[in-house]
């Protein structure tokens, strides 16, 4: 049968005590509903729905051009009610999954033994084993162990709060059956609410099937509602993020100091030491060594590459066999070629650094091209900004940059030129010479230095 998805993400989260709507609160950088949406995509469903009603357009504006169909419930009146919304555009033949905005550890593999679960006459509901059920709805089986309903723990009695398996909320079944179950129910509870959950019994009395598959863990169906529970799955999320880098081969310090917000690709015998932060899509190359507090973020280290403490690589390549930092800052579009050497308190920014190139203390590189074998000495600045146009400095093959040199772009530096250290370069430097711009040092005798005034 065709999957639609649906996604409840109409909840307001006072709790949260925040002007921005739960499901936007942030995971690991991204918003609780983007987690829900990746897993969602992994089944490949033809259309996702998504209902949302607090934090009005913040919520669609957030997912701009993402394909979803967009279900607005102007007042809530619970689950049951937030998914008659979006029913009217699913066909009666589609499998409906219903997942929730603010469950987003939920797994790709959980998520497909779901639905295989679910049929034309079969409801599966996603259930998981808590030593603390409290607050959970229960799952209430008969003497043959089949689900015959779901009571929430507000209404339920003493025999069945005792029952440890719990619902999630997620649930898959046929959009004909659901509708009408949806119809039929009451809010004769105490929340005064549509429970989703009372589909259940719904089902049953129908003559359905409805099967219980168990979360392996759960983790992966916590939900949130306040801040010290973002927190807490956002240290699991650091958690399972470590667990599958270290599987897959990764030397990580400590797992506990480690934070992954995004797809990480590694080779063999990497090393990641503590307080390191990947955002984005990062690619570590075989060998590659990550020194601590250091953020890499969207770019890729090539093999063999050293990264030493304290360092912030944004948007930016380097290649085999770099020693970076400390205390180095890469902005967006530089690059580096292999055995390149960037080192304390040196910012490269929109720049392309050569083969064995090393600039290793207290410099700036923005808007340049740098050649093969350049030494680019300390306090060297490319003085790339005018105050309204960004121009290009050029840096020839084997070019030796002295200390404190200022290069006033656009110029070009000639391969195997000499900038003397303390010059201001503001024409082209040819090839092979020997180019200095210095004042000349005076001596001023009989001067006094001032004194302070008592």
């Amino acid at each position: 049968m065709p999957l639609s998805v649906v996604i409840l993400a109409a909840g307001q989260g006072k709790r949260m005590k925040s002007d921005l709507p739960k499901v936007l609160q942030p995971l690991a950088g991204r918003p609780l509903l983007g987690h829900v949406l990746d897993a969602a995509r992994g089944l490949a469903a033809p259309a996702t729905y998504v209902v949302y009603g607090h934090g009005g357009e913040q919520v669609p504006r957030a997912f701009e051009g993402s394909g979803i169909h967009w279900v607005l419930q102007a007042e809530q009146h619970g689950t049951g009610h937030a998914v008659m919304q979006a029913m009217p555009s699913i066909p009666d033949d589609h499998l409906v999954l219903v997942l929730y905005g603010d469950v987003p550890l939920v797994q790709l593999d959980t998520l497909a033994r779901l639905v295989a679960s679910a049929g034309p006459d079969t409801v599966a509901v996603l259930s998981v084993m808590l030593p603390d059920p409290t607050g959970y709805g229960r799952i209430v089986r008969d003497g043959a162990g089949n689900v015959v309903r779901i009571v929430e723990h507000k209404d339920a009695n003493a025999k069945e709060r005792a029952i440890h398996e719990s619902n999630t909320g997620l649930l898959c079944a046929s959009a004909g059956r659901l509708k009408g179950w949806l119809a039929s129910l009451r809010n004769d509870n105490a929340q005064g609410e549509y429970y989703l959950t009372d589909v259940v019994v719904a089902a049953v009395r129908s003559g359905c099937r409805v099967n219980a598959v168990v979360a392996p863990t759960q983790t992966e169906v916590l939900g949130v509602n306040d801040k010290l529970q973002l927190a807490e799955l956002e240290a699991a999320y650091r958690r399972q993020r470590a667990t599958a880098l270290m599987l897959e081969g990764v030397t990580i310090v400590d797992p506990a100091r480690f934070d992954a917000r995004g797809p990480v690709t590694v080779g063999r015998d990497v090393l990641i030491d503590v307080n390191v932060v990947l955002e984005g899509e990062v690619k570590l190359g075989h060998r590659v060594r990550v020194g601590p507090n250091v953020v890499i973020r969207d770019s890729e280290i090539g093999d063999d590459t050293v990264v030493f403490p304290n360092c912030v690589i944004e948007r930016a390549v380097i290649g085999p066999g770099c020693n970076v930092g400390p205390f180095a800052r890469f902005r967006p579009s530089s690059t580096l070629d292999a055995g390149v050497h960037i080192g304390n308190f040196v910012e490269v920014k929109n720049s392309r650094i050569g083969r064995g190139s090393k600039a290793n203390h207290l410099t700036y590189l923005g808007d340049t091209i740098v050649g093969e074998k350049v030494n680019v000495g300390a306090g060297t600045i490319t003085c790339n900004y005018d105050g309204a146009n960004k121009w290009r400095t050029e840096i020839g093959d084997g070019a030796f940059i002295g200390s404190g040199a200022m290069l006033v772009a656009p110029v070009k530096i000639g391969p195997g030129a000499t900038i003397g250290a303390g010059s201001t370069i503001t024409k082209d430097a040819p090839e092979g010479k020997l180019s200095l711009e210095r004042s000349r040092q005076q001596t001023i005798e009989h001067w006094k230095r001032p004194e302070k005034k008592c």
